[in-house]
């Protein structure tokens, strides 16, 4: 443990150090502020032992500038006469403690024990913080194809701005591992991220989860209860499948969106929160709007940012990697050896059409990685509707209907620079027909 001593009284300042170093700390001098501050930038201080009363400055006023810089440094305090109102300005301006010379002998020791103890939590908390920023970073999104790295580049740009985000895209694309991370690559990373799903509660049961309630505003609301925008003030309240939810209940959050504030179930009293709203949907919310199931007053205020996350059939390139990821992982969960992927292993997960997405091959991989008796992952440890077959394609002759159509689709589709639903509309086909087609020919 590491302590820097600023006094311009250089006797007292060498008794001081003197008294702490034979507990066994590190200790470092300073006879003013100008040379303690350089030496709080050289070494990996822990706790700062500072005269309030300095040649170049006041000691008061220095603790705050010191923990705005390093928040894990405890700062003590010492005045030659004390006073309750620098006492408690000392305290507010984040320092440890605030002790009268001449007391300093007998009470320093114990004080810096505590003060150590807390330099050890804070640095706990400190590491703990930067853990979870590198787990929901942007760079645990795994995948090269254009289209991720189109729609992590989106999100990287409105991380850093208060901007509301609406994620779409199917079931399983990672909508909520986009929500984390633009969270914690926001000014909001040291607040509460909070989820919820929006299609896994009733509508009385959602509005008291997002909202809380007044004591005594049902049977069994014995107190009072925060609902999750509160949990989330000043952080991210991650609202998923928001396309599920009641239209009744659409309006309230329209409120929070255009006020920022709520009423809590069964209370008159209005609640004023700073929460940033990240949405989630599977629905196409302009369809839901026609059919009077979505407000478009809601979809246009969720909507400043819309990030599409492309299905897994849309980036087939990255699913090797994906599947790598995952092997690595429950290889390690099974307290096995790291696994090879074979080529005809694969080859079958990238001729699959994965409707579930990530989610589905995760679970593809968790079965494999159980069923595998050796050090490696093939054919054998899939599903047999996975396991790889010749395709329709390759089995046909270069003068073939099949083939004409395939060459046809293909050449409408760098016509639209890849656009499907512009391709499915000059072939006069459903969408739905065109993927089962390119799933046929073997199409990306």
């Amino acid at each position: 443990m590491k302590v820097l001593i600023i006094d311009d009284e250089e006797k007292l300042r060498n008794l001081l150090a003197k008294i702490i170093s034979f507990e066994g700390f590190e200790v470092f001098q300073a006879p003013n502020l100008k040379s303690g501050l350089k030496r709080l930038e050289l070494d990996d201080i822990d706790v700062l032992i500072c005269d309030v009363k300095l040649p170049d400055g006041n000691g008061i006023e220095t603790a705050k500038l010191i923990k705005e810089k390093h928040s894990s440094v405890e700062v003590i305090l010492l005045t030659a006469f004390g006073n309750i109102p620098d006492g408690v300005q000392a305290i507010k301006n984040g320092a440890f403690d605030y002790i009268t010379k001449g007391d300093d002998n007998n009470k320093i020791i114990p004080l810096l024990y505590k003060a150590f103890e807390k330099v050890k939590l804070n640095k706990k908390v400190i590491h703990l913080e930067k853990q979870l920023e590198k787990k929901y970073s942007f760079d645990k999104i795994i995948g090269k194809s254009q289209p991720i790295i189109k729609a992590i580049e989106l999100a990287k740009k409105v991380a850093k701005t208060d901007a509301n985000v609406l994620l779409t895209g199917e079931t399983g694309t990672g909508k909520e591992v986009f929500a984390q991370a633009i969270h914690y690559a926001s000014n909001r990373t040291n607040h509460n991220f909070v989820a919820i799903n929006c299609s896994a509660f009733s509508k009385e049961l959602l509005e008291n989860e997002l909202f809380g309630h007044k004591a005594g505003a049902f049977t069994g609301a014995i107190k009072d209860q925060n609902g999750l925008f509160e949990e989330a003030h000043n952080g991210t309240i991650f609202l998923d499948e928001i396309g599920e939810m009641p239209i009744d209940l659409q309006a309230k959050i329209l409120r929070v969106l255009e006020t920022g504030e709520f009423l809590r179930v069964g209370d008159t009293q209005l609640i004023k929160v700073n929460v940033r709203i990240i949405a989630a949907t599977n629905r196409n919310l302009a369809d839901e709007i026609e059919k009077d199931h979505f407000r478009s007053d809601l979809f246009y205020r969720l909507s400043v940012f819309d990030i599409h996350l492309p299905s897994l059939r849309d980036r087939k390139k990255d699913i090797p990697e994906i599947a790598q990821h995952y092997a690595d992982i429950f290889a390690i969960k099974a307290n096995r050896k790291p696994l090879v992927l074979t080529d005809d292993y694969l080859k079958a997960l990238e001729n699959n059409t994965w409707k579930g997405n990530i989610r589905e091959l995760k679970n593809v991989i968790e079965r494999s990685v159980i069923l595998a008796d050796n050090d490696e992952l093939n054919l054998d440890t899939l599903p047999e509707d996975l396991q790889y077959k010749k395709s329709y394609y390759d089995q046909l002759s270069a003068f073939s209907m099949a083939s004409a159509e395939k060459l046809h689709i293909q050449k409408i589709l760098n016509h639209t620079a890849g656009n499907k639903a512009e391709a499915a509309r000059l072939l006069e086909i459903g969408i739905a027909t065109l993927y089962r087609k390119l799933e046929q020919y073997k199409i990306e």
